[in-house]
């Protein structure tokens, strides 16, 4: 698993296309939202820039990167021969994951840190750390669900659009308006509960019970996508 984490990390430094969806596209966005972040507290709050950062990052830097490479890992039969080795299948997709995983925790990490020292830390950073680490393995899970779906690298772009802008529309409508309308449709909604845990571990106020029930759905969307990938999941490209 490791060996082929470290084949994975060494290619997509020398994938432009990867690296520009993984590093330089987040890291503009959250850049801005620090920039300007006075104003967005104005208009949400601080825990509201925090889940839009960790979605921006975890819904193309993670997310739409795991679809990319997997694709192409099909596409070239890299996939196929590596099935072919002592590897199981557990930990062939856990290596080819395992980099832009853990690209996207640092991430993550740095920019809330920044996040963090430029308008106060957060009430809650054990609760934060929950809400990121459930969001990545939720992120992670609709990647590999949406690799089954997915012909090709060039087809990701298409693919990954609906989840990558949709948790993050989802996280703007729950951190903007809040849940007290329409509670359970925005908790039940991809990115819902997560960015609630995200604005309440920020912001505080919260009972830190009451924001542990909101890992539930989260959990819920790992255990759907896992099922999800299971069925899509191809091996092989299609002939």
């Amino acid at each position: 698993m490791l060996s082929i984490a470290y084949s994975e990390l060494i290619q997509i430094f020398r994938n432009r296309s990867v690296l520009i969806t993984s590093f330089v596209m987040p890291v503009a966005v959250s850049a801005f939202f620090l920039y300007q972040h006075e104003i967005f507290a104005k208009i949400a709050s601080l825990g509201y820039i925090a889940a839009i950062v960790m979605f921006t990052v975890c819904g193309f830097g993670l997310y739409a990167s795991s679809v990319t490479t997997l694709a192409s890992r099909r596409q070239n039969l890299f996939l196929k021969r590596l099935r072919s080795t002592a590897a199981g299948d557990a930990g062939i997709l856990t290596g080819l994951v395992l980099p832009v995983t853990i690209i996207a925790l640092i991430q993550v990490a740095v920019i809330l840190t920044v996040l963090g020292s430029v308008t106060g830390m957060p009430s809650n950073i054990g609760l934060l750390v929950l809400a990121v680490v459930a969001t990545v393995a939720m992120m992670v899970g609709l990647g590999l669900a949406t690799a089954g779906l997915t012909n090709s690298p060039e087809h990701a772009q298409v693919t990954t659009l609906p989840v990558s802008l949709g948790v993050i529309a989802v996280a703007s409508w729950v951190g903007i308006s809040g849940t007290e309308d329409l509670t359970l449709l925005k908790r039940l909604l991809p990115g819902g509960s997560a960015t609630e845990l995200v604005v309440n571990a920020w912001n505080g106020g919260v009972a830190v019970t009451d924001s542990l029930l909101l890992l539930a759905p989260t959990l819920a969307w790992v255990i759907v996508a896992v099922v999800l990938a299971t069925r899509l999941f191809r091996w092989e490209p299609r002939r």
